[in-house]
């Protein structure tokens, strides 16, 4: 009974310290000097109450004409929206911050924490990846703008790290088209031409092994799922790229497969290569005056 006791006055003498706060904040508002709300604001700041320090700062801030308060109070309230996670409105505030001031002690500061705060906001792999790119773009444009800052390394970190998440949606994407395609041959088509770009953007990727087999992969199943006029010249593009894959991969855990796959691809190029020449040859004879049946004339003799 007595700990149920004490543990009701705890929860009494919360409510009425937050009421007490509560009103104290809504009394602050309502009818405190712009002094009094600037002074609240970096007391709940420095208290770690972002969201009432970032309410008067917003407040505040058309009212300030100019000075270093006016300066401070936008600084301070791009923070207040990071510290809340708000990473869009931050980024956004920490930029216009830049902007407006640019010859701030602040400004390098304002600038990194624009970039990190987009780097913060990116989507993960499995989504639209805009923000990604803006991210990576704003990153590079503070590294280029201030070279010898020492947020340089952390950028530099950041967008490896973005672009390690670029390359993991490029992956699976390809890999995607890969599994749905089942001699469906748009699929089949997206798989190949996904894994061409893969390799263009992420050269040096740890995907690319595997990615290079898939296409071999892919193009022969495309090869053989086409119609007669399409097969040869796409069983040549299998050989060409397992021709690659082997010639970049000698040691690779695919190559047997691979050259499973290269083999049935010869093959199927040998026999369209001799139904041509039947199909040549019988042609040839069909028109070949030299080959055809003498005609057999008959003369009438007069006795």
């Amino acid at each position: 009974m007595r700990k149920q006791s004490i543990a009701t006055l705890l929860v009494l003498f919360i409510a009425v310290f937050l009421f007490s706060s509560c009103s104290k904040f809504a009394k602050l508002q309502k009818s405190g000097t712009d002094k009094e709300k600037y002074d609240a604001a970096l007391e709940y700041y420095q208290k770690g109450d972002f969201y009432r320090a970032g309410l008067l700062f917003e407040e505040l801030i058309p009212l300030l004409k100019g000075g270093t308060e006016s300066e401070l109070a936008q600084f301070y309230y791009a923070y207040t929206q990071y510290q809340q996670e708000q990473y869009n409105m931050s980024q956004y505030l920490f930029k216009k911050f830049y902007d407006t001031y640019a010859r701030s002690d602040y400004a390098q500061e304002a600038f990194y924490m624009h970039a990190y705060s987009l780097y913060k906001d990116s989507a993960p792999h499995t989504l639209d990846q805009t923000s990604t790119l803006t991210a990576i773009s704003a990153l590079q444009d503070f590294i280029n703008t201030y070279p010898d800052s020492p947020f340089r390394k952390e950028c530099t970190n950041y967008i490896i790290e973005l672009r390690e998440k670029l390359e993991l949606k490029a992956y699976e994407k390809a890999k995607l088209y890969y599994k749905i395609s089942d001699f469906n041959l748009a699929s089949l088509k997206s798989a190949v031409i996904s894994i061409e770009n893969f390799k263009k953007d992420f050269p040096d990727s740890r995907f690319s092994e595997e990615l290079s087999y898939l296409k071999v992969d892919a193009q022969y199943t495309l090869a053989k799922s086409s119609f007669a006029d399409k097969q040869k010249e796409r069983y040549q593009d299998a050989v060409k790229f397992y021709q690659n894959f082997v010639d970049k991969y000698p040691q690779s855990g695919y190559l047997k497969e691979a050259e499973r796959l290269y083999t049935s691809s010869v093959e199927a190029l040998e026999k369209l290569e001799a139904a041509e020449k039947e199909k040549k040859k019988r042609l040839e004879e069909r028109i070949d005056p030299a080959k055809e049946p003498a005609k057999v004339t008959t003369s009438s003799t007069k006795n």
